[in-house]
């Protein structure tokens, strides 16, 4: 369904709701919003009466082939969980990686996600990355799809990354131009990924940016989620982690800083100065156990931050709503102030706050406007009772909804979401492809240390 107009419907503007507006749309964008009955409409029409309207939000981190991981390590820390992921990405085939993709894309989507990040791990299969691909076109969403490099190996992880993920360099940076071939004209474009700053050596540092910025590419970084950034290359090369990347010249108004739950004053000023954003994490960060992100810290040194979901291996959702409400709670509670970031804010966070360092089109205060891609969220309270009374709609989506009361999602103004259904992938289609068996179907995988982490990795 291609809508031509959203009808009767309350619009979120940015800074107030308008009740009784029409939405009028044309070529993905919206081209009017007017009163109730104002203007004529022809085509499709989405009854819109009695629900409110909003952008779709932009997932700013991801890892789709974790959908078939839920549940794993839980209980270990970051080290620790690593190598057990470590283990089923090993396993990963093409059939798994469309199958947990596309079931991961359709539940964002079911939350009100329309944009979403994919950080990938590296993988030396190009049928890998051509399968998630596949699996992205295949759900509608508009994407991210950052593929992922290193250049130091390490079967520990400590001081690299893990040889059987790895392929040379400059392989992995041609395939990355394929896949910026397949996907011209799409809803997917391409970036490149990061696992840490402990991955590249200086010239793959200096490689990776010449390569993205030649392209106009985003690059996502896992940057100091945990101390363990800090303190090995404090160890190997004598700076913390933030010192060590802008030694090398790897900051830059195109690169997307991970967690930052340990970016401290001098680290936060350093990335602000060079155009650095940064993606929220809290509900992984939450179940690792890897502490709070200075959110407020980062927001007042002038850091341009988004929210992100993260992999079902460490949330275990794709539930962008859910990630709303608990990133603006875990602050409050750090703080012990009710009143820091509110809807505004947190919706601003949810729909734009890293765009920019993206190269997705900017949302800077998450409002609805004439001009803008038709990526938007109708959501209805009423679905649920446990939302009800309405006595503000910005409160109500902060404190109590969730993917139970989006009645649509439309991306380029195609509905792909109805009645929580996705109109594209069946639901029966989707749970047959996670619990169909095989490798990677996120059974233990050899022998363990007495931390239950693979014997192949170092925990401490």
């Amino acid at each position: 369904m291609n809508p031509a107009t959203i009808t009767d419907v309350t619009v979120h503007t940015g800074d107030r709701w308008l009740p009784g507006r029409d939405v009028h749309l044309a070529g993905g964008r919206i081209t009017a919003i007017s009163e109730h009955g104002e203007l004529p409409h022809a085509g499709e029409v989405l009854d819109g009466h009695g629900g409110h309207l909003t952008p779709g939000l932009v997932n700013t981190h991801t890892h789709l082939f974790q959908a078939g991981l839920r549940g794993i390590g839980e209980g270990l820390g970051l080290l620790a969980w690593l190598g057990a992921v470590g283990e089923e990405a090993a396993l990963l085939t093409p059939e798994r990686a469309y199958a947990t993709a596309a079931a991961a894309a359709a539940e964002a989507l079911r939350s009100g996600t329309t944009t979403l990040v994919e950080h990938m791990w590296p993988h030396p299969s190009p049928a890998v990355h051509d399968a998630v691909l596949r699996a992205l076109e295949d759900s509608g969403v508009r994407a991210v799809l950052c593929r992922g490099v290193a250049d130091r190996a390490d079967p520990s992880r400590r001081w690299g990354y893990d040889p059987r993920l790895m392929q040379p360099l400059e392989e992995a940076l041609a395939h990355t131009d394929e896949l910026i071939a397949q996907t011209r004209g799409s809803r997917v474009d391409i970036g490149v990924a990061v696992p840490n700053p402990r991955c590249l050596t200086p010239e793959g540092m200096g490689a990776v940016r010449a390569y993205a910025e030649e392209r106009a590419l985003p690059v996502s970084l896992h940057l100091l989620e945990t101390t363990t950034d800090d303190v090995l290359c404090r160890d190997r090369t004598g700076a913390g982690a933030v010192e060590y990347l802008e030694r090398a010249g790897f900051l830059w108004d195109r690169l997307l800083a991970v967690h930052c739950v340990e970016l401290d004053a001098a680290g936060r000023a350093t990335l602000a100065r060079h155009g650095v954003g940064v993606s929220y994490n809290p509900l992984s960060n939450m179940r690792l156990g890897s502490g709070i992100a200075p959110v407020p810290e980062m927001l007042d040194a002038g850091l341009g931050v988004g929210l992100g979901v993260d992999g079902a291996a460490s949330n275990d959702t794709q539930d962008i709503l859910e990630a709303l409400r608990i990133g603006a709670y875990l602050q409050r509670a750090a703080h012990r102030k009710a009143d820091l970031l509110g809807f505004p804010e947190m919706f601003a966070m949810a729909a734009g706050g890293a765009n920019r360092v993206l190269g997705i089109e900017e949302n800077p205060d998450g409002g609805v406007r004439p001009g803008m891609r038709a990526d938007l969220v109708l959501h209805r309270f009423d679905r649920d009772y446990a939302c009800l009374p309405v006595r503000d709609p910005g409160a109500t989506l902060l404190t109590c909804a969730g993917s139970r009361t989006v009645a649509a999602v439309l991306v380029g103004g195609e509905v792909l979401v109805r009645d929580g259904e996705h109109v594209r992938l069946p639901s029966h289609q989707l749970a047959a492809g996670l619990t169909r068996s095989g490798p990677g179907d996120g059974r233990p995988s050899g022998p363990t240390t007495p931390t239950g982490a693979p014997a192949s990795f170092t925990t401490a």
